[in-house]
Parts: C-alpha cells; structure tokens; sequence
C-alpha cells in the first residue's frame, strides 16, 4: 500500500545585519519593510495554525533583539510611510491622476495596520515568532563549502546552533537551513557534531527537474538527513514567469518618486481585490498541482525566502494563507518538516556526488566564487586563516567583524548588481574593522550592537 504523501513548505527567514547601517535607498529599511509586509502577516498566518516550518537565521533575530531596533521600525511606520504616500497622492492629483491617488492613500492603511500589529506585541516581534522559530542557521548565513577551514565552519555552525538553543529551545529537533542551500558532503560530519539532523538541499542538477527521486530525504554517510527540494513545483511560484508575474499583481518595479507601487504587472492602477482573486486562483492552482506531485506518495519539499510573501510579491501572505485553505480542500497534506521527516523512510546519498551544490546560479556556487566576486570571497578567506593565526588572542570584536564579513550577502547582492555600492561599502567596512582589532588600533563603539550578542569563540580555536 502507497503511503500517502505529504508537502512541506520551509520558509526561509533571513535579514542581513543591515540594522544600524544606513537607511534609504539601501540599509535597515529593508528589515523595517520586511517586518511590515512579511514577518507580522506570516506570524498571523502561523498563529493561526497553518503547519509551515519557519527558520529564523541567527542575524536576523539578532537584529530584531538590537537595543531600539523596533522602536525605530515603529517611527518608520508611524511617520515616514504615511508621510510618503501623502506627498506621493499630493502629487498624482497636481498630475491629475485621482486614480492613483486612491490607491496610494489606501496602501498607507497597511502601514497603519502593521504598526498596530507590532505594537500589540509590545515591540517583541521575536518573541510573538518564538513559539514557531523550528529550524535556525548559521550564525551570519556564511556560504560554508567556501570557507578557508573546516573551524572556520564550526565558528558558524555553532554559534548559530547555540543561537537557537539559547532562545528556542523547545521548538529545535535539530532542524539547520544550510545557507543558499550551498552544500558539499564534507561539510555533513561538522553539522552533525553540531546537533543539527535535517537540512535542505538542491539536487535538481543531478537528478532533473520533476524526477521522483526530490520525493525522498537522503541519508549523508556523516549523519544528518538531507531534503532534496523541488525545485519544478517551486518555480510556479518563484521562477521567471511565476505567479507573482500575474496581471493583477502590484508590479514592483514602476515606482514613483517615494518610493511607492500603484500600479499592477498590466499596467493598470493596481486594485486590491482584482489581485487578492487572483492570489486565490493561483493558490488554488498550486495546491492541484502538489495534489498531482504526491499522488503516489512521497514528501514534496518548497523552500521559499520568506520575504517573497509580501516584501517581494505584495500579495504573497493572501496566496500562502489561501494555498493552506486550497490544501485542506483538496486533502493534500500540509506539514511540518520535523514531522513529516518522522513518517518516511531515507534513501542512502547518491553514490559519486560529491560536487558542491546550492540554489544559486546554475546549481553551483557561482553566484558566490564566479571572478566578479572572487575579490570578497577571498579577502574573506584571508581574513579567517589570519583570526585562526590569532588563536586565543584574537579580540572578540575581531571575531564579530570576522562573522560579518562571511556573510553571504554580499557576494551576493554584488553579483547581480541589487544594490549599488551598498555591498562592496559594508564588506570593506566589516575588513577594515578587523584589520584594525588585529592590528592593536582603537576603534570606536561597534556598530554591530548585537551581533551574535553570546559569541563563543571556541569553535575557531578548535584543531
């Protein structure tokens, strides 16, 4: 008899330590955005009881930890949006489009209602997600298969396990977002000696999109469970042609000089109900195909960044919020990662692969070593065998700076050119900085106010 089949949908969360790091058009805005129109409408999504698994990076709660942190996402939504969307309606109807107006006067509600919904929380947005906070990462979301030692991996892995026990105890069976799904077997051994029992990982290059082998969790020769995604029924939603390039959907791109979007894909004045049945329609959709996926038993596993559902794809939270009404419908079993890696059998890892592998470009590590980044990778490198020199001397901010430069953001936000000088200005900021801790010269307070706020730097130190 087929066992029936499953779908899980891991909801990647991750911020970059942007908090303290300028504002607009690129720094902590992206976080008080994503706190908006993500994280508090994914939060009353899992309140509600829908069996998502979240992961919180280490950074991010981090950031959300920092001393005055919300309070400042709180100005922003309290003062600067609705501030912004008035001089933007002021100045369609000087242009004489009321239409555009309207929209841009009801979108400030949103604002409105997110800063309502942080405040009922008292300003403890972590402490509203805790309950959910199932699977974490490492500390900074370092591409690990690209650092200089296997120390250098333990630095990360553990201190964002240790991350997770510290604040989420209860809610971690061993559950470990390997950052960009970037992933060699060698990496395995010190993930398990870290606690952690299950990762994601992106096999479509070797084994095909669709193949029913991305049904199976595989068991690494070192330990954890490794969770193919699938990457076919993912790209409904993320790929180039997805859902979220609906006609109905608020385009993100055409903006007007605040910084606003209203209008949808199809050139029109974006109107809120057209596009909430249109994200009901593709959820609908989405949830008939992963009926079809599972049909012959297996565990489908999505893995989406949680900021597409709302800071990227505006209707995001409607479509997932429908998608686990559609599922309920339609009998697909939504659940849990945890749980559902209880109730299936893994298969052994692939005989011969033994390539690195990640969600990046082509399924490789090039969005992060390809010569148009190889600069910071290096230097980071650099950096790390010269803190492992250092041993026990190496001053703690060192170690912090050390953490930030490993970050895979950079690299990333370089490669594809998404946010101007912003990247090459932080990693050389974060050198700089350590340069200067190794070096003996005074620095003054650090920047990075709670980054990794429980640093042990034993992991660096080990042989």
């Amino acid at each position: 008899m087929t066992q029936p089949g499953r779908v899980a949908i891991v909801l990647h969360t991750h911020m970059p330590y942007v908090e303290g790091f300028g504002t607009w058009p690129f720094g902590e805005e992206w976080l008080w955005e994503a706190i908006a129109t993500s994280y508090l409408p994914v939060a009353d999504l899992l309140d509600a009881g829908a069996p998502l698994t979240l992961s919180l990076t280490p950074v991010l709660c981090d950031q959300l930890e920092a001393p005055g942190a919300l309070e400042r996402c709180a100005a922003f939504l309290r003062e600067l949006r609705p501030e912004s969307h008035r001089l933007d309606a002021d100045g369609c109807r000087e242009g004489g489009r009321a239409d555009l107006a309207e929209e841009l006067e009801r979108a400030a509600g949103q604002y409105s209602d997110a800063l309502a919904s942080l405040e009922a929380c008292e300003g403890d947005l972590l402490g509203r997600l805790a309950p959910h906070a199932a699977w974490t990462s490492s500390a900074t979301h370092a591409i690990l298969p690209l650092l200089a030692s296997q120390s250098g991996v333990r630095f990360q892995v553990e201190n964002g396990v240790q991350s997770q026990r510290q604040r989420f105890a209860r809610e971690w069976r061993g559950g470990f977002w390997i950052p960009e799904c970037a992933h060699e077997p060698w990496i395995d051994r010190l993930l398990e000696e870290a606690g952690v029992h299950a990762a994601c990982v992106e096999l479509t290059e070797h084994f095909g999109a669709g193949d029913p082998r991305q049904l199976r969790p595989l068991r690494s020769a070192d330990g954890p469970l490794l969770v193919p995604i699938d990457r076919a029924l993912i790209d409904l939603v993320w790929g180039s042609g997805g859902y979220p390039a609906g006609g109905a959907y608020r385009d993100n791109h055409q903006r007007t000089t605040y910084d606003h979007r209203p209008w949808a894909n199809d050139g029109e004045v974006y109107d809120s109900q057209r596009a909430e049945q249109q994200a009901r329609d593709d959820a609908d959709h989405f949830a008939e195909r992963c009926a079809e996926r599972v049909a012959d038993g297996g565990l489908c596993t999505l893995a989406f960044d949680t900021e597409l559902f709302g800071l990227w794809w505006h209707e995001g939270p409607t479509f997932l919020a429908a998608f686990v009404e559609a599922c309920q419908q339609r009998g697909v079993e939504l659940a849990p990662l945890d749980d559902a890696l209880e109730q299936v059998e893994a298969e052994p890892w692939p005989i011969g692969l033994d390539r690195a592998t990640s969600w990046g470009k082509a399924n490789s590590l090039r969005t992060w070593s390809s010569p148009k980044v190889a600069a910071i990778t290096g230097r980071a490198r650099d950096a790390e065998l010269r803190a492992l020199a250092a041993g026990p001397t190496l001053p703690p901010r060192a170690a912090r700076e050390l953490l930030a430069l490993q970050a895979s953001d950079w690299a990333f936000l370089e490669f594809d050119d998404l946010a101007g000088p912003y990247p090459l200005e932080r990693f050389s900021g974060h050198l700089d900085n350590f340069n200067a801790e190794l070096s003996s010269v005074p620095l003054g307070e650090a920047a990075l106010r709670n980054l990794a706020p429980t640093l042990s730097l034993a992991p660096l130190l080990e042989p």
